[in-house]
């Protein structure tokens, strides 16, 4: 195990599974990420002063401190959302194989799909 707080998971959330899924492919291909996961939830919340409550679909990638900034910017220009919630909590502990495969995989292609 490593202790470590360079590897973060960004967290957002999206309005469908296809959006969530298309968000996901392209992070993942550009290898601004190691992985995805998408999972559906329920949300409760306050938009331009009314109580929300939808379903939505939660996307968490894995990846380095170094790619927060592409990751952000990725997702904010593929999202629906007029504000989406896009923010980062640090890994604190890994298993040191899965870091390493996960810095391996995290190194951006710049490539847009």
């Amino acid at each position: 195990m490593t202790l470590t707080t360079k590897h973060i998971a960004v967290i957002t959330t999206t309005a469908s599974a296809d959006e969530a899924r298309r968000i996901a492919k392209s992070i993942v291909e550009r290898r601004l990420a190691a992985c995805a996961h998408v999972s559906e939830l329920e949300s409760f919340y306050v938009w331009k002063g009314a109580l929300e409550n939808e379903k939505e679909h939660r996307v968490v990638f894995k990846t380095t401190a170094e790619q927060y900034d592409a990751v952000e910017r990725a997702i904010e220009e593929q999202h629906s959302y007029e504000v989406p919630a896009i923010y980062a909590v640090p890994l604190e502990r890994m298993f040191a194989p899965y870091a390493a495969w996960l810095e391996d995989n995290s190194k951006g292609s710049g490539e847009a799909p």
